[in-house]
């Protein structure tokens, strides 16, 4: 990078939402746009091999990836979620019977999640980056301050840039957060997802399925083959004390909780544990300044929701910049920018409580609450309508959607 280059935008986080917000704005703004990715991650030659886990791209999602030209280079890897089932039960249960289950499609032919791994996702997103001419700088954002017109860069390397218009796309510990002197209210959940990959005898014919047991979630996922990705939530010191476990004894704990549907199973990776919480940022944006992704909000895995979050603030952000070059105006603006935060903050936290609600509700060990839930889950079972607006919500393509959530391009 050249000694004080000036930039439209520029990502700080290579990440899944830094690259999609870097996309979505070669597509709003044009060629002539100059967008870079700061991330030091970059000077790895496989940047994204050491992330083993997988998302649940829901289908607004997946048209905001079509629309960006992305679809195409994942969907080989992709497996679409064509039902899933709900159950509610104690972890010695002989029987778990299914509450509550969902049709896959929102619209025909249209399923209402895939699942993706990670790591394919940031390949393709990279190598898309670098094709439509975004920089991507092998280097983290150490500071910036602000003038009337620009942002002014200081990089780790020990260049300087400006921009119009600088989002951090740098997770939930998100350092520029800090730096902007934005403020987080949250709380810990006490619980960690263990996340691994699981082979498997028999097909799973792309059903997901999603056991509430007292513990948290235990979720199986379709992959491609006959594979599933596993999120499974305990309180944090049982996940350390899993996780220490022999492989075959771990195993062991897997397949009470897997069943034996599926055949027998097999752990194809090295499990990892992530810590849980509620997050949210008391702003998502400041001077020339936005929050987009889990630097805006962490929320429980519970409902699959995180990256999906991340990618509907892409949308909207995205939309947001690209109206305002159009009109002439300066897309890092205060009108900019708090339209976006207009757009998402009301979302993320009803998304948030949503969440919140659920995991602490299907946490509660009463036989009398029990009861009650499955009473609950029971009347959701019978109501079709109801059904399909939680699952056109939970896509993404409920409500006024921003465009690239619909598949429109920008």
């Amino acid at each position: 990078m050249q000694q004080g280059q000036r930039y439209d935008a520029v990502m700080a986080g290579g990440g899944l939402a830094g690259l999609s917000l870097a996309l979505a704005l070669r597509q709003g703004l044009g060629d002539s746009a100059r967008l870079a990715v700061a991330d030091p991650a970059f000077a790895a030659v496989q940047p994204a091999s050491s992330d083993l886990r997988a998302s649940a791209i829901a289908a607004g999602a997946r048209r905001l990836f079509e629309a960006l030209g992305v679809w195409e280079r994942v969907a080989a890897e992709a497996e679409p979620i064509l039902a899933m089932e709900i159950t509610d039960s104690k972890f010695g249960d002989a029987a778990r019977p299914v509450f509550l289950s969902f049709d896959g499609e929102v619209e025909p032919g249209e399923p209402f999640a895939h699942m993706v791994p990670n790591a394919v996702l940031q390949d393709a997103m990279t190598a898309l980056a670098k094709a439509r001419g975004i920089e991507l700088l092998a280097t983290r954002i150490a500071g910036f301050t602000h003038a009337p017109a620009r942002t002014a860069l200081r990089l780790a390397d020990g260049s300087e840039a400006a921009t119009s218009l600088l989002a951090a796309c740098d997770g939930g510990r998100s350092k520029l957060r800090a730096l902007a002197g934005i403020g987080v209210t949250g709380w810990p959940y006490g619980q960690s997802a263990i996340v691994m990959t699981v082979g498997h005898e028999r097909p799973h014919g792309g059903k997901a399925i999603e056991h509430f047991l007292p513990a948290g979630p235990f979720a199986m996922l379709p992959l491609t083959g006959n594979r599933c990705s596993i999120v499974w939530t305990e309180e944090t010191d049982t996940a350390g004390r899993l996780l220490s476990l022999p492989r075959v004894l771990l195993k062991d704990e897997l397949e009470q909780r897997f069943g034996l549907e599926l055949g027998e199973i097999d752990i194809l990776d090295e499990p990892k544990a992530f810590p849980l919480g509620f997050q949210m940022a008391r702003a998502f944006v400041g001077d020339r300044f936005a929050l987009v992704g889990d630097a805006a909000h962490t929320i429980h895995p519970i409902a699959g929701q995180g990256i999906n979050m991340g990618l509907r603030d892409v949308a909207a952000l995205a939309e947001a910049v690209t109206d305002a070059a159009r009109l002439g105006l300066d897309i890092g603006g205060e009108g900019v920018l708090e339209r976006y935060q207009r757009w998402r903050r009301f979302d993320t936290l009803a998304m948030g409580m949503a969440t919140d609600g659920l995991n602490r509700l299907f946490g509660m060990r009463s036989d009398a609450v029990r009861l009650a839930r499955d009473v609950g889950l029971g009347l959701v079972e019978r109501a079709p309508a109801l059904k399909a607006f939680f699952i056109r919500d939970a896509a993404g393509i409920g409500g006024a959607s921003p465009r690239l959530l619909r598949g429109e391009a920008l």
